[in-house]
């Protein structure tokens, strides 16, 4: 192992020039021609007088190679969690000019070896580096580290892990952005002399082309990737099967770990930490499921459960509490019990729901918005509970309430990955703020589920006195047994009994209903169906029209007249 602020100092530069980087297809680049790339770098680098330097380079060897030239000359790399346009304008302050991989001039590999790549570019070993998470607060958190703090990590994996890797080509899904990637996709193999692949790996099949041509492998991915393989094609057909899969940025679900141990003999490594504290803890679920300290970290559950922390990856020798609970078993390890904040692991991103919230606030139609985590779904997601403004309302009218979910998407796309935006919205008047003006999480997450009346309301609108509902009719609603037998049909008391509790819902003298007036039912509902219903309440007249539509056409309507003392 080279200590990180070594990689370009003469020694190295003498015994280690041929050591290998960077896979490039057939082409492998080594040491030589990452040095020699720095160099051609740092002119580029000298060029820009201001000290912070905002990476934007996705190519994995020209990231890494950058990365060592703002090291080398004394500036500190900044390094954001995505390059979407509005997120970089908010960290507009946090950094002096950007490098992107249009900025690089071409480098040509076969013409690395020259005097620049033997000369030594010295490094001091605590220069800062900074990353950019989620922040409970709501917006962009710094998290500024030095590399001492990296080279700590980098020698724990080497400990933990390098006997088993040997000289396997690393091979990623994982972006280099992240402290997950930074760290095991760039770092380690530089240290180690061992090579990283320059190609992003995404299925199977890839993997295999990638492995015939590197030979010796391990996987670097995600919960969210590696989920998903078992069921491709190729996936137990890997050769020469890879020596570990590592997994980080969530739990990997245990029918998800299950396949790797019976095609390849162990299941993923998972790896479970923060960018604030580096790697803390790790399991395979073959042997357990419970996490164990990597070498060198300390742990131990606060008063109220929190894990703390005390490891050399951190910038001082205390306890660090994260917001994860935990409880310890009988062996000393521990379980996650949940966070104690509100930050989430998504599709192996960590997001927080204020900041979400919050940026959903900002757009027009929203007047107030809320996030929960869902439980019950197929992956990891997020729900969001939106009430409309008036403009939001009649987009919602006028559009309908796909079409405005893309389009509350696209406007938070401008600062979040995909992978975190909500895939399932609740549009409603308001929010359900309790008596004490609290938003309980459970109120917010029963938007998803199906009404005590048993619709689901999908979106809610008003204007004036006339209230919009689309609402989802359950397959499994109690109203369609025996009505009727091998062809389930909603019935009509039924769709009047939700006319008149909605009504009734904004309207309180709704209530009591004294007759039923001008009832049509014009077509059949079955299980399954988005129904569309409109409610104008006439107070002087008192009384209530309400009109179903079904895939664009009319399809029960009526009117509820209720008593004058109601």
């Amino acid at each position: 192992m080279i200590a990180l602020h070594d990689l370009l100092s003469a020694d190295v530069a003498l015994a280690e020039g041929s050591a290998p980087v960077c896979r490039d297809g057939a082409v492998l680049l080594d040491r030589a021609a990452f040095r020699a790339r720095v160099a051609g770098l740092l002119e580029l680098v000298r060029a820009h007088d201001a000290p912070r330097c905002a990476l934007c380079i996705d190519d994995p060897f020209e990231f890494a190679c950058a990365l060592f030239a703002l090291f080398a000359c004394g500036k500190e790399p900044v390094i954001p969690a995505n390059a979407a346009p509005g997120y970089l304008a908010d960290l507009a302050g946090a950094y002096d000019f950007m490098l992107t991989d249009a900025d690089l001039p071409p480098f040509v590999a076969s013409a690395h070896v020259h005097a620049a790549a033997h000369t030594a570019y010295p490094i001091d070993p605590h220069a800062p580096l900074t990353l950019y998470t989620s922040g409970s607060s709501g917006a962009p958190k710094p998290i500024r580290k030095t590399l001492a703090q990296f080279n700590a990590e980098i020698h724990t994996l080497e400990q933990q892990w390098g006997a088993l890797i040997g000289d396997a080509t690393m091979l990623s899904s994982v972006p280099h952005h992240h402290i997950y990637g930074l760290l095991f996709r760039v770092l380690w193999p530089l240290a180690a002399g061992r090579a990283f692949d320059r190609a992003i790996g995404m299925e199977p099949l890839q993997l295999q082309a990638r492995i015939a041509q590197c030979g010796a492998t391990a996987i670097v991915s995600t919960p969210a990737q590696l989920s998903r393989w078992p069921a491709l094609s190729g996936f137990a057909a890997l050769t020469p099967a890879p020596r570990a899969f590592f997994s980080s940025g969530g739990p990997l679900a245990a029918d998800a770990a299950q396949p790797y141990a019976a095609a390849y003999g162990a299941a993923p490594l998972e790896i479970y930490g923060s960018t604030e504290t580096g790697g803390i803890a790790w399991r395979r679920q073959d042997e357990s499921d419970a996490w164990r300290p990597v070498a060198g970290a300390e742990v131990r559950g606060d008063d109220d459960g929190a894990l703390c922390v005390r490891s050399p990856h951190l910038d001082h020798d205390g306890w660090y509490r994260t917001g994860d609970r935990i409880a310890f078993d009988a062996d000393g390890r521990f379980r996650l019990q949940g966070r104690l904040d509100r930050l989430l692991k998504l599709g192996g991103k960590r997001v927080s729901l204020p900041e979400l919230e919050a940026r959903l606030a900002l757009h027009p139609y929203i007047a107030q918005a809320a996030l929960v985590p869902l439980e019950g779904v197929s992956r990891e997601r997020v729900g969001a509970v939106v009430a409309l403004t008036e403009a939001g309302g009649a987009a919602l009218r006028d559009e309908g309430r796909v079409a405005l979910a893309k389009t509350l998407r696209r406007h938070l796309a401008n600062y979040f990955d995909a992978v975190v935006l909500p895939r399932h919205w609740r549009f409603r008047v308001s929010l359900p703020f309790d008596a004490r003006g609290k938003l309980p999480a459970n109120a917010v997450a029963a938007a998803f589920a199906a009404r005590a009346e048993g619709m689901e309301v999908l979106a809610e609108t008003r204007f004036g006195n006339t209230l919009h509902y689309v609402l989802r009719v359950p397959q499994s609603l109690v109203h369609f047994a025996g009505h009727f037998p091998g062809l389930p049909i909603l019935p009509g008391v039924v769709q009047v009994d939700w006319a008149a509790r909605l009504a009734a819902g904004h309207w309180p003298r709704v209530r009591q209903v004294a007759s039923v007036d001008r009832l049509k039912f014009m077509a059949p509902v079955s299980p399954g169906a988005v129904l569309e219903l409109t409610l104008a309440y006439d107070v002087a007249r008192r009384r209530v029209q309400f009109a179903y539509r079904l895939d664009g056409r009319e399809c029960a309507s009526g009117v509820l007249v209720h008593r004058e003392d109601a």
